[in-house]
């Protein structure tokens, strides 16, 4: 191993101590700070998703303890990404920052397996789950044909609202896995009708059922075998737009019963209930990191919330689990507001390996979190009626939204960059910058890369293609630009398998069935299933 010099606050480490480290019962975050192209291209398994990009934006929510092990890692060979991320990371107080040497290309050359997709620890966990559990399924012609027969059924949908709407199976009613404990009995009156979960592949699909199964639901339960993307390819027709969705209240009288019906799952799973008194210790602990979750639904968080926590509706945090805590061997708190949702989210993550833990007090919790801050570099920010007045006046304009939205349309004349690439562009230090952005802290912090490298007049606009159209800045569309080689934010890995692409279909669900045999044995024993 390499130790850091003064000029890098970074240690390098090989890729066979890196193996070491993701399996020695420690905390440690394993960040890919590639961006998301790359990253859905190839990646580590335990990797999360932090795209240098994003990385000052989302690195507190996701690894907030700055003194926790951190490896960050890149492409290899001449990326710098990882050494800038490392810097960054250093900068804002993480003191345990080191690099994977050689980035993925040497950990490959090593003999570690790359994982293409997303969520890949998550939807690994969901094809063992159906292995281990006997999950029962059905298939789309099977279910196409119980409906037409009018069969006494019911479709749920496992998804959250927005991605229910983009297609559905026809009938189908949106009740997110997450929601499924405290609503199915409001939606399925008689034990006898056949209740279906979908997703738009798998894994949302199995553990949806599953979970019905594990509470004890007296109903027959089946997971559609490949979801929205198995029904497709079955030439049956979905639909697009569906507003049908579970109703928000919930009787009082019934909490009771499906509370203590949780309580007992979470018993047999080994789920700690513990008081706000004991939360607060953790939150406390400088030696170990505590994720406060939320796992109700969006309505009910917009409401309000513990202070500190985030946002993680059960279904999803089971699901991308990566996309919320990148911190592995951390604990996780998770909590609703009647006892009923939070012990299932905890359940199925002790088993996913996690150190989950149910907070008895709920949202009515009272609570400080310590939780750190990162400040947002000071960047001027220009009206639509500035920016049209400094371009006039010779500005250069950097659109650094999504390369895809560039594409369908941006300002005449603005060039398109990336955060980890601004040094590709030639631009003339005289001139005044304006940053094109969607989120404003983003934009603040790329303001801060081209500051170091000696641009002094920057400026940000978040405007829209609208706003601009109305402020008269003329715009164009450029289909092909950024070519899809510079669109490294962008995951072509079976992008357009819910357009329309069967062939994209059917490579994402031999994707998905694969994973179980791509994991080492020490990754498989990373899971904890507790078998009836």
């Amino acid at each position: 191993m390499m130790h850091p010099t003064p000029a890098s606050p970074v240690a390098d480490i090989d890729a066979h101590t890196l193996k070491q480290w993701l399996h020695d019962g420690h905390e440690i975050a394993l960040l890919d700070v590639r961006e998301h192209g790359q990253y859905g291209e190839s990646h580590l398994f335990y990797a999360a998703p932090v795209p240098y990009s994003r990385l000052e934006v989302d690195i507190v929510r996701l690894a907030p303890r700055r003194d926790a092990r951190v490896v960050v890692y890149d492409n290899g060979g001449d990326d710098e990404t990882a050494a800038r991320a490392g810097r960054a990371l250093a900068s804002l107080g993480y003191t345990q920052v080191h690099r994977l040497k050689g980035g993925i290309a040497q950990w490959q050359r090593d003999g570690y397996a790359a994982f293409a997709g997303v969520n890949v620890p998550s939807k690994t966990f969901g094809e063992l789950a159906e292995e281990v559990f006997h999950t029962p399924r059905i298939g789309a012609q099977e279910l196409a044909a119980r409906q037409q027969r009018g069969e006494d059924l019911i479709v749920l949908d496992g998804r959250p609202y927005a991605e229910y709407q983009k297609m559905s199976i026809p009938g189908g009613i949106c009740c997110p896995n997450g929601e499924l404990a405290l609503r199915v009995h409001t939606l399925v009156k008689d034990p006898k009708t056949t209740i279906v979960i979908n997703c738009a592949g798998r894994t949302r699909s199995i553990i949806g059922a599953q979970t019905l199964i594990n509470l004890g639901v007296p109903n027959p339960v089946y997971a559609l075998e490949n979801g929205t993307q198995g029904w497709y390819l079955e030439d049956l027709q979905l639909e697009h737009g569906a507003r049908r969705r579970y109703e928000d209240g919930v009787e009082a009288e019934a909490l009771p019963a499906l509370a203590e019906r949780s309580a007992q799952l979470a018993l047999r799973h080994g789920v700690p209930i513990v008081d706000a008194t004991t939360v607060q210790q953790w939150l406390r602990d400088t030696t170990r990191t505590t994720f406060l979750c939320d796992v109700r639904s969006a309505e009910e968080f917009a409401q309000g919330s513990l202070p500190g926590a985030q946002h993680a509706p059960g279904g999803q945090l089971v699901q991308a689990t990566d996309q919320y805590l990148a911190v592995r061997g951390a604990r996780i708190v998770v909590f609703d507001a009647e006892g009923v949702r939070a012990p299932v989210t905890a359940s199925w993550l002790r088993q996913m390996g996690w150190d989950a833990s149910v907070l008895k007090e709920g949202a009515r919790a009272m609570l400080t979190p310590a939780t750190p801050r990162t400040d947002t570099p000071v960047v001027p920010m220009l009206s639509d009626a500035q920016l049209a007045a400094a371009l006039q006046d010779g500005a250069q304009a950097i659109d650094i939204r999504p390369g895809m939205r560039y594409r369908a349309g941006h300002i005449a004349g603005a060039r398109w960059s990336i955060r980890p690439r601004l040094d590709r562009l030639a631009l003339d230090p005289a001139r005044a910058v304006i940053l094109l952005a969607e989120d404003a802290a983003l934009a603040a912090w790329t303001a801060q890369d081209l500051r170091a490298s000696g641009i002094v007049d920057i400026k940000v606009n978040t405007g829209t293609p609208a706003s601009w159209a109305a402020a008269g800045i003329a715009q164009e569309a450029t289909p092909n630009e950024p070519a899809d080689s510079e669109c490294i934010d962008y995951l072509f890995f079976v992008h357009d398998r819910h357009d329309g692409n069967k062939a994209a279909a059917r490579q994402y669900l031999s994707w998905e069935t694969n994973l179980v045999k791509q994991i080492d044995e020490r990754e498989l024993a990373g899971y904890r299933f507790a078998v009836p």
